[in-house]
């Protein structure tokens, strides 16, 4: 018979902010196996770092949302490039959550937390503590790697500080799941016990993100209908390397009906639009942010997804959770992310990859796909639909969630072998 658990989730982000589906997808699909799911986060504020409208801040706001028990605690919201304004923002959260979390939330079986960043995984570590339960560690950045990739901070004295706790912190979870194979190397190379580390992918959000057919008004309402569309969504900041689409662009701005379609916002959406005017680029639009349930829609008009990083050895082995959004959605994929995100391309033959940082490939991978016939692209995409189904889905993925905490929580006892006296003899 199948244990119940009661699992506290700890993420600094949560529905309806679009940066954080893991948390929700894994608290819902929990609920739905029977077993109790409260979430510990802040007020909605990504990415704009201002509070989501029919939300103010509080000391704690309880909600329940499709079964989960969502509790939401105050924190000074900033998504800004000020690296004292970001620490603040980190350490505000965690100290609501270490402060008010232990009145509001009850005593789970278990304590997962979403890192980054580092300041929550000390807050759940202190839940953990505090209910005398084991944790999960939910890596989805190296720190402080990423950080210094990003030029967030340099190496300091606190990279090395924030390493030392990171390292503290993986030794003393339960377990520690990272979501590409190349985390998992860095890691086990750091030191970490192989059987502490655990590989599990990210999957889409497989519900908002059904595919649907193309709708004619949508397509004239955005500016879609009757090109070719070459379409980035998600974050615009630094790390996706832009400025190497826009410069693509420009090698390709006489091709008859080719246009790059940037949909979502961030840190340097302003930026690139001021660019792509002041060098006359009228083969990129920018649609900016929308809900998550108008993706479908969005995805249904791409004649091809792409995906970018910059050329840095750290995301070489990531694995962008947008990849699998663009397999879901079967529309060919274009990927300009070395290491495990384009060896997953390269297995699912879903699309062409080319190097990080390189427009000059950009542009040639994309005068391939114009050139395909739409069956041979159809084709493309049909197979990236189905290597997600065979890799990513939620299901499988939940349930190899489920097999780990129940594991922890309920660790099936070592049988004792006694040996016999007369063999012994």
């Amino acid at each position: 018979m199948k244990r119940s658990l009661d699992v506290l989730l700890l993420s600094m982000h949560y529905w309806p902010e679009p940066c954080d589906t893991r948390t929700s997808e894994l608290a819902k699909s929990l609920v739905k196996r029977g077993h109790r799911a409260t979430v510990l986060t802040s007020f909605p504020n990504y990415p704009f770092g201002k509070v989501y409208e029919g939300y103010s801040q509080r000391p704690w706001k309880r909600e329940t949302i499709e079964g989960v028990n969502v509790v939401r605690v105050p924190m000074f919201p900033d998504h800004s490039r000020s690296v004292k304004r970001r620490a603040l923002s980190y350490a505000s959260f965690a100290a609501s959550a270490s402060l008010i979390g232990p009145l509001v939330v009850g005593k789970p079986d278990l304590v997962w937390i979403h890192h980054p960043p580092l300041t929550t995984g000390l807050a759940g570590w202190w839940m953990s503590q505090l209910n005398r339960v084991p944790f999960v560690y939910e890596v989805h950045d190296l720190w402080p790697e990423t950080l210094v990739s990003s030029g967030m901070v340099g190496e300091t004295r606190v990279t090395r500080a924030i390493r030392k706790a990171c390292d503290t912190l993986h030794d003393w979870a339960a377990a520690v799941v990272v979501t590409s194979p190349g985390m998992k190397t860095h890691l086990l190379e750091q030191g970490l016990a192989r059987d502490k580390v655990h590989v599990l992918p990210q999957w889409a959000d497989e519900c908002a993100l059904a595919q649907v057919e193309r709708d004619d008004a949508f397509g004239e309402e955005f500016g879609l209908k009757g090109k070719f569309n070459v379409m980035f969504t998600g974050n615009v900041g630094a790390a996706q390397d832009l400025d190497t689409v826009l410069d693509a662009a420009a090698r390709l701005r006489g091709v008859e009906r080719l246009q790059f379609v940037l949909v979502g916002a961030g840190l340097e959406l302003e930026r690139l639009k001021a660019r792509a005017t002041a060098e006359g680029l009228h083969n990129v639009l920018f649609i900016g942010q929308h809900p998550r349930e108008l993706m479908p829609h969005f995805f249904s008009w791409a004649d091809a997804l792409l995906v970018t990083l910059r050329d840095d050895p750290l995301f070489a082995i990531t694995v962008p959770s947008k990849l699998q959004a663009y397999l879901h959605a079967g529309r060919p994929v274009l990927c300009g992310v070395a290491g495990d995100a384009a060896d997953v391309v390269s297995r699912a033959g879903c699309g062409l990859t080319f190097p990080p940082g390189d427009p000059r490939a950009l542009a040639s991978a994309v005068q391939i796909v114009t050139a395909m016939a739409p069956d041979a692209r159809e084709q493309m995409g049909a197979r990236g639909r189905r290597y997600y189904d065979l890799s990513f889905s939620q299901d499988s993925l939940v349930a190899e969630y489920e097999k780990l905490f129940t594991g922890i929580v309920h660790p099936v006892p070592k049988r004792s072998i006694i040996a016999d006296p007369k063999r012994a003899a």
